[in-house]
């Protein structure tokens, strides 16, 4: 028996008789012709936990939108917002309606009508099937119910549903019925959510981003070099968790690493209050400087590879001088406190701080919480993904000056564009079943390395920190950035990654945007969209913004920019939603049809089996089972 004789043997276990195969072949043709999900795009949240959740409350607008088409004739603008901020927040809102006395039952029915005619409008995509599993269980066959109500001539139907709704009313079940309608309609309304990279730092609250992205129905995710470098961490890489320490520490988030994910920083605390000057956060923030200067130059000195020699800067400190020379530079240092350095072995650990190391290596490699945020990034996750014509990764490819792809020396051999996107997500999956010290130096290299396809610059941390003069700061970017309106460079890429079509594009995020300045998050001739809009608060006054979202539906393609979140309890007393403007900017020559994307060329391969299997059926070469 070959192996298609095996695989058609396998289905049949399935579909056990010609009528199944048919009623499948039937079923799986006509998904082939609804209109494509809706798919939104962000990027680069950096913990900003309240304001992401609410973008995923009101689905980037998507949900006002929908409350606007179907109730513009009758309801006020008040009445309006009062229902999308239910929808958003029910359990809150639900309170506080209590509370103030503004809940009845003709309130109850009015609400639930009103919110059933939002569910028909987000579920009319998707198939029946489809819809019945995303709703909540307990509510699943009530819902499906009132979703299909049909005109009949004594209007029986409709006198069926008010009766439904009257005997939830009546139970006092309208709270929880109202709660699960909330759900599936948030549900509906956003298909597939793709996070192009950098879930943490800056923000407070990244933790809390994971928490909820793991109860996603369908997402993924692209690797930023903010999160490999927290998978670095948890994997055990020294210079990756000096540099999570360090970025959470400057930004006053260690509630995250201590509350969130149980890491404590005592002994660097004790560690540092012994050798440094200054209150505890300065100085475990300087303590800090110099374990991660240390680390690093340890990696840079085993992977002469990595063409990394001259970021090596602690050998080009002269103390009595108090200067770093710099290339042919030579700048004034801001402190001489280097307690533990010893100049004749720089980049050695001191014994104290290798037992610092060994602790805070312990606490990250072996944090139960950390771990299972890990895993999560690692199970949806990956540097990059093709998906529906586009391509998404978080930061470049990288070019040379003129523009070609470069070919990278990985372990001693050279790879360029797609082929060394897939090294490098080998390597950090190896990084963390492994925990080899190759792999483990490479996590470093993807969050900061001078090529990595996640960071494309260089990183002037030593200069930020120990040189004042802000001509030393500047980080060359990589050659891609300089070729952000070459429409030839974007398909090249695209070329290269397999996507060949009119309607291909790249996403990325990691840059932000400065759309106060006027800058085009649409570049290379639309071929190339940048969705970093300053998620992260310390980037409002960069971008003017506070976040993209980019949504792909079968119309096309429009990018909405969002103003500040101020907060949930805004939101709920009174009806304070985040403003954002859309911009259509891509229109589909047709609508898009799930048989346009690549679930739909799955499905016309199952397709095209189930034809196989239904010839075998008819012929004889297999026989007919007993459908159960």
């Amino acid at each position: 028996m070959n192996l298609e004789q095996k695989y058609l043997g396998l289905l049949a276990e399935k579909f056990p008789t010609q009528q199944s195969v048919c009623t499948e072949i039937i079923n799986l043709s006509a998904i082939l012709n609804l209109p494509k999900g809706t798919e939104h795009f962000m990027s680069d949240l950096h913990g900003e936990y309240n304001a992401f959740l609410h973008i995923m409350n009101n689905c980037s607008g998507v949900i006002r939108e929908k409350i606007e088409m179907i109730f513009r004739d009758t309801l006020t603008e008040q009445e309006q917002r009062d229902l999308r901020t239910l929808i958003y927040y029910p359990e809150q809102k639900l309170s506080r309606l209590h509370a103030q006395g503004k809940i009845s039952p003709a309130w109850y029915r009015k609400t639930l009508r009103q919110m059933i005619e939002i569910a028909k409008v987000v579920s009319s995509k998707y198939t029946r099937s489809k819809v019945r599993k995303a709703m909540p269980k307990e509510f699943g066959y009530i819902i499906d119910e009132l979703l299909h109500a049909q005109n009949d001539e004594d209007d029986n139907q409709f006198q069926y549903h008010a009766e439904i709704l009257d005997t939830i009313i009546g139970i006092q079940n309208g709270d929880e019925f109202i709660i699960a309608l909330s759900r599936l309609i948030k549900r509906l309304a956003v298909d597939h959510l793709h996070i192009v990279g950098d879930l943490f730092d800056r923000g407070a609250d990244a933790d809390k981003i994971i928490d909820l992205l793991m109860e996603h129905p369908s997402l993924d995710i692209q690797w930023g070099n903010h999160d490999v470098l927290w998978m670095g961490a948890a994997c055990g890489s020294d210079p990756c968790i000096c540099n999570v320490i360090r970025n959470n520490v400057r930004y006053h988030n260690i509630r995250i690493l201590e509350n969130g994910y149980g890491i404590s920083l005592r002994n660097l605390q004790l560690f540092a209050e012994k050798y440094y000057t200054g209150e505890p956060e300065k100085a475990m923030i300087k303590a800090i400087n110099v374990m991660l200067f240390k680390t690093e130059g340890q990696v840079i000195l085993r992977h002469p590879e990595y063409e990394m020699t001259d970021r090596n800067l602690l050998e080009k400190i002269n103390i009595e001088e108090q200067t770093v020379t710099i290339g042919e530079n030579v700048y004034p240092i801001n402190t001489t406190e280097f307690p533990t350095i010893d100049w004749a072995d720089p980049y050695r650990l001191s014994e104290e701080e290798e037992a610092v190391m060994e602790n805070l290596r312990n606490s990250f490699t072996h944090s139960p919480r950390l771990r299972k945020h890990i895993e999560f990034l690692y199970a949806v996750g990956s540097v990059y993904r093709c998906m529906n014509d586009n391509l998404l990764f978080h930061g470049c490819v990288p070019l040379t000056d003129s523009g070609e792809m470069v070919e990278m020396n990985f372990f001693g051999q050279f790879h360029r564009g797609r082929s060394y996107f897939d090294c490098c997500e080998r390597v950090a999956r190896q990084a963390f079943l492994g925990r080899k010290q190759r792999h483990l130096d490479y996590m470093w290299y993807l969050w900061g390395g001078t090529k990595s396809p996640m960071c494309g610059r260089v990183l002037k941390t030593f200069e930020r920190t120990y040189i004042d003069d802000k001509s030393s700061w500047k980080e060359p970017q990589d050659p891609y950035y300089a070729h952000l309106n070459s429409e030839a460079m974007a398909r090249m890429i695209l070329r290269d990654f397999g996507l060949k079509s009119d309607l291909s594009h790249i996403i990325n995020g990691h840059t932000p945007v400065h759309a106060s300045e006027g800058e085009n998050p649409i570049k290379c001739g639309g071929k190339l969209i940048v969705i970093d809009g300053g998620f992260s608060t310390p980037y409002h006054k960069t971008t003017g913004i506070a976040g993209y979202t980019l949504i792909y539906n079968s119309h096309g393609m429009r990018l909405k920019s969002h103003e500040p979140f101020e907060s949930v309890e805004k939101v709920i007393d009174e009806n304070l939603d985040i403003e954002s403007r859309a911009t259509q900017f891509e229109l589909e020559p047709y609508r898009v049809m799930i048989g346009d994307t690549d679930k739909g060329k799955e499905i016309a391969n199952q397709i095209d089996d189930l034809k196989e299997l239904l010839e075998a059926y008819r012929d004889g070469s297999i026989a007919e089972g007993v459908q159960k």
